[in-house]
C-alpha cells in the first residue's frame, strides 16, 4: 500500500468490519469510531464517515446502541459546534428503530448535541427534525420526538413555538398509548421551557387530557408531571389546577396510579402550600396509607417521615400516627419493613413526649417482628431516637429487646446489632456498657458464622478506641487471650484476627508483653491455616514494636515458619520477612 492510499485505509477497514457477519467485529468497529474519525480528519469524517453511518442498516440492536452512544460525543471529530448538524441524520434514523433502548440512547445523544448547537442551526436543522419525527408514520418516531421538544422550543421563533405547542398537544392525543406515555413522561421537561402565559393555557389543557387518559400507564406518568408542573406554577394556580387532579388520582381505580401518587405526594405539599395540604392532601395521604393494595401501602409507608416533616407535629399526631400504628401490624411484611426503615426519623419530628407515648410501643413491636428485615431496619436507625428521648429511656425500653436480638437466629440481624454496638457504647457510657453488653461482645467471637466473628473482632477494636487502652486491658485482653487455646481452629483464627486489630490501639508495651507471646505460641499450632495467619499477624505487628523485639522474637519465629512443610505457611512467612527487610533497609 502506497503512502497516498493510507488515509483511505481506516474507512475501508471500517466498512469491511461493519459488514462482517461476526457481531463482535461490528461492535468493536463502532466503538473505535472516534479513532477512525481522528485518522480521517474532520472534513473526511463529515464527507464520508457520517453519510456511511446514515446508510448503515445494521439490524443488530447492540451495534445500533453503541452507534447512538458514540455519535453523542462526536462534535469535536466533525469540526466543532458549527458542523454539529451533520450528526443529526444518522441519529434521526436511529430514533425510528423498534428497540426502545436504541431510541432512548439516540434521543439522549440528540439532546446532548442540540444543547451545544448554535441557535441558527437549531432553527434550520433541529426543529425540522423534531417536526419530521413527530409526523412520522411509524409510532417509534413519534415516541422519540416527545423527548426532543425541550431542546427545540427555547430557540424557536414565535410562530414555530406556537406550532411546536400544537404538535405536542396532538402527540398527547395520539392513537398509540406508547406515544401518549412518552408525551406524558416528557411533559415536565417541555413545560419548564414554555412561557408562563402559555404554560397556564396550552400546557395545562394538554396535562388535563393526559390525566383523563383511559390507559393507566399514561395516567401514572401524568402523576410525575403533577410534581414537575406544581413547581412551575404559582401556588394559587397549583391549587386550582393540580390539587384536584392529585386528589382524584389518590382514588384512581388503578393501584399503579395510586402507587405513583403515594411516592410523589410529599413533593406536592411544598408546591401547594400549608393550608391546602392540611385540608386536601392529608386526607388523601391517609387514604393511601390505608389502601387495600399492599404495594400502595408500601410506597406510602416509605414516605411517612418526609410527609410528617412538612406537617406540624399536631397534625402528624392527629392524622398520621393512627395509620402508622395500624401499619406496624400490617399483614404484609414488606409494608412493615418499609415502615421500619423510616419510622425512626419521626422521633425528631414529633418531639420527646409524643415519641415516648406513641412511637416507643411501635418501635418495640417492630423490634420483635418475626421478619428479620423489619428488626434490621429498626436497629440500624436507633441513634435518631436516642437524640430525642435520651439514653436512660432508650436503655430501659429498647435495650432488653436489643440484647434479645444479639442472639437472633438470623445472622444478618446479629451483624446489624454488632455494627451498632460501638455507637451504643459511646452513648451508654462505660459503666452501663460493661454491665449490660460486655459479655455479648465476647460471645460473638465464638459465633458459628464467619462474618459475625469478623465483625466481632472489628467491634473489639472500635470499643478499645472508644473507651481507651486501660479499659481494654482490663475488660477485653484477658478474655481474648483466654480464648486463644480454644479447641476449634476457626475460633483460634478469630483471636489472631482480633489481636492484629487490637495491637495498634493498645500500643507497643501491651503488644509486646501480652499479645505477642500468644501469637508466637500459635506459630507452633498443628493447623497450617493458623500458622500462616500467625505470619500475617506478625507482618502487621512488627511496625508497632521496637526493632530489638523484631530481631529477638518476630524474625526467629518467621524464619522457623519459612521452613514449614506447608507451601502457604512458607509463602506468607517469606512475604512477612521481605516486608521486615524492606523496612529495615529503608530506615
Amino acid at each position: 500500500m502506497s503512502m497516498a492510499d493510507e488515509p483511505l485505509y481506516p474507512i475501508a477497514v471500517l466498512i469491511d468490519e461493519l459488514k462482517n457477519d461476526d457481531i463482535q467485529l461490528r461492535l468493536n468497529s463502532i466503538r473505535r469510531l472516534s479513532t477512525i474519525a481522528r485518522a480521517l480528519g474532520e472534513e473526511r469524517t463529515r464527507r464520508e464517515l457520517i453519510p456511511f453511518l446514515s446508510e448503515n442498516n445494521d439490524d443488530d440492536d447492540e451495534v445500533l446502541l453503541a452507534m447512538a452512544e458514540e455519535l453523542g460525543v462526536f462534535i469535536p471529530y466533525v469540526g466543532g459546534v458549527e458542523h454539529a448538524s451533520v450528526l443529526l441524520p444518522p441519529l434521526e434514523t436511529l430514533c425510528t428503530v423498534e428497540e426502545t433502548c436504541v431510541r432512548d440512547k439516540a434521543v439522549e445523544s440528540l439532546c446532548r448535541i442540540g444543547s451545544q448547537m448554535r441557535e441558527s442551526d437549531l432553527v434550520e436543522y433541529f426543529i425540522p427534525l423534531v417536526k419530521r419525527l413527530a409526523a412520522g408514520e411509524w409510532f417509534t418516531a413519534r415516541v422519540s420526538a416527545c423527548g426532543l421538544f425541550h431542546i427545540a422550543y427555547p430557540s424557536a421563533p414565535e410562530t414555530a413555538k406556537t406550532e411546536l405547542r400544537s404538535i405536542y398537544s396532538q402527540l398527547c392525543q395520539d392513537d398509540m398509548p406508547m406515544v401518549r406515555r412518552s408525551a406524558a413522561s416528557n411533559l415536565g421537561k417541555f413545560a419548564a421551557t414554555v412561557e408562563y402565559a402559555h404554560l397556564k393555557a396550552d400546557v395545562m389543557s394538554i396535562f388535563e387530557d393526559l390525566t383523563q387518559d383511559d390507559q393507566d400507564s399514561v395516567r401514572l406518568l401524568a402523576v410525575e408531571g403533577c410534581a414537575a408542573l406544581g413547581k412551575l406554577l404559582e401556588p394559587q394556580d397549583c391549587v386550582a389546577h393540580i390539587l384536584p387532579v392529585i386528589v382524584n388520582f389518590s382514588q384512581d381505580k388503578s393501584w399503579r396510579v395510586r402507587y405513583m401518587v403515594a411516592n410523589q405526594l410529599y413533593e406536592l405539599c411544598e408546591a401547594v402550600g400549608p393550608e391546602p395540604t392540611r385540608t386536601e392532601l392529608v386526607p388523601a395521604y391517609v387514604r393511601l396509607l390505608r389502601d387495600n393494595e399492599a404495594e400502595v401501602r408500601i410506597a406510602a409507608a416509605g414516605k411517612v417521615t418526609k410527609f410528617c416533616r412538612i406537617l406540624n407535629p399536631e397534625l402528624s399526631i392527629q392524622h398520621i400516627l393512627p395509620c402508622v400504628k395500624e401499619l406496624s401490624s400490617d399483614s404484609s411484611q414488606h409494608v412493615r419493613s418499609a415502615l421500619a426503615s423510616v419510622i425512626m426519623g419521626m422521633a425528631p419530628v414529633l418531639g420527646k413526649e409524643a415519641t415516648i407515648e406513641q412511637l416507643l410501643p411501635i418501635f418495640l413491636s417492630l423490634l420483635k417482628d418475626e421478619f428479620p428485615d423489619v428488626r434490621l431496619n429498626i436497629i440500624s436507625k436507633l441513634d435518631q431516637v436516642n437524640q430525642v428521648i435520651g439514653i436512660d429511656l432508650l436503655s430501659q425500653s429498647l435495650l432488653p429487646a436489643i440484647v434479645e436480638l444479639a442472639e437472633d437466629r438470623h445472622w444478618r440481624v446479629r451483624l446489624a446489632i454488632i455494627e451498632y454496638i460501638p455507637l451504643l457504647a459511646s452513648q451508654l457510657g462505660v459503666g452501663f456498657f460493661d454491665d449490660k453488653l460486655g459479655a455479648l461482645c465476647m460471645q460473638w467471637l465464638q459465633d458459628k458464622v464467619h462474618s459475625i466473628r469478623e465483625a466481632a473482632a472489628n467491634n473489639l477494636k472500635r470499643l478499645a478506641e472508644e473507651f481507651g487502652p486501660e479499659w481494654a486491658m482490663q475488660h477485653i485482653i484477658p478474655q481474648v487471650l483466654e480464648m486463644s487455646s480454644n479447641p476449634h481452629y476457626l475460633y483460634r483464627m478469630t483471636i489472631l484476627r482480633a489481636i492484629s486489630l487490637l495491637a495498634p490501639v493498645m500500643g507497643p508495651e501491651i503488644t509486646c508483653s501480652k499479645l505477642l507471646p500468644v501469637v508466637v505460641a500459635a506459630s507452633k499450632d498443628r493447623v497450617p491455616n493458623i500458622k500462616f495467619n500467625v505470619a500475617k499477624v506478625l507482618e502487621s505487628i512488627f511496625p508497632i514494636v521496637d526493632q530489638s523485639v523484631v530481631e529477638k522474637t518476630i524474625r526467629p519465629c518467621l524464619v522457623e515458619l519459612s521452613e514449614d512443610p506447608d507451601v502457604d505457611v512458607r509463602f506468607f512467612s517469606n512475604q512477612a520477612l521481605q516486608a521486615i527487610d524492606h523496612v529495615m533497609m529503608s530506615s
